[in-house]
């Protein structure tokens, strides 16, 4: 009997779940706790109404750092990418800043903006912005010469250019780009919530630790990231079959 393709991640979680527990069971006197006591964490969580506010809490953040990032590093990599002296000039900073961890940025996040909201969106931004700032750039350097050279004998102008062909050719791209980097931002805010505010996934996981020990909860808050993470790259994966960047796939259809 063949099984359904959705069927067998389930079943492959539940073997996992399965062996988890089994092994809690087996070693009792261990501090990580099961599967069963996990959920019992969730369900605590949910009936005291943590998880929707800790949860919008921690994609409020990312919302304002990835948009951020957005809109300063796809239209300042088109113009790198496309002028080979702003390259010359902007990629020695690039390439050293580009090893520096965001996390590294925590304490001058925290001197410039104190505890709160802007420290975590300033990190996620900062999370973001190099990497998709390098993914445009490669993207545009990557354009074939025949499209460029179309755009200019129809007369269109730089401007023009860029916005009616580098663009829609990197778009494929520029999605992949965003999934990866959205990944990234949702890393860098539970990261930064477990030092830099005092609400969120993040908060809660480091809340939960230090409170008692609850790892029923610290699991519950690793648990609840990994779902909202996979929902997120589910919701920016659907946006790489709209019709505008299908061509990008073709080869998959």
């Amino acid at each position: 009997m063949k099984l359904p393709v959705w069927l067998r991640p389930v079943l492959f979680i539940l073997v996992l779940l399965g062996a988890w527990q089994l092994a809690v069971y087996l070693h009792p006197h261990q501090l990580l706790p099961g599967p069963i006591k996990t959920a019992h964490g969730i369900t605590d969580l949910v009936h005291h109404g943590l998880i929707i506010k800790y949860t919008v809490a921690s994609l409020f953040r990312v919302t304002w750092g990835f948009f951020l990032a957005v809109i300063v590093a796809v239209p300042l990599g088109l113009i790198i990418g496309w002028y080979r002296r702003a390259e010359l000039a902007f990629n020695p900073i690039l390439q050293i800043l580009r090893p520096i961890s965001p996390l590294a940025w925590i304490p001058i996040a925290i001197l410039w903006f104190g505890v709160g909201d802007l420290a975590a969106v300033f990190l996620i931004f900062v999370g973001c912005f190099l990497p998709l700032l390098l993914t445009v750039i490669n993207a545009v350097q990557s354009v074939p010469a025949v499209y460029i050279n179309a755009g200019r004998n129809f007369g269109l102008g730089p401007v023009t250019l860029m916005r009616r062909v580098l663009y829609p050719a990197i778009a494929p791209r520029l999605m992949t780009g965003l999934r990866i980097t959205l990944g990234l931002a949702w890393l860098v805010v539970v990261a930064a919530e477990m030092i830099a505010v005092n609400s969120g996934l993040g908060f809660l996981i480091i809340d939960a630790r230090n409170a008692g020990n609850r790892y029923d909860l610290v699991l519950a808050g690793m648990v609840i990231i990994g779902v909202v993470g996979l929902l997120l790259d589910n919701g920016i994966r659907s946006l790489e079959r709209a019709k505008a960047l299908r061509w990008g796939y073709a080869e998959k259809s």
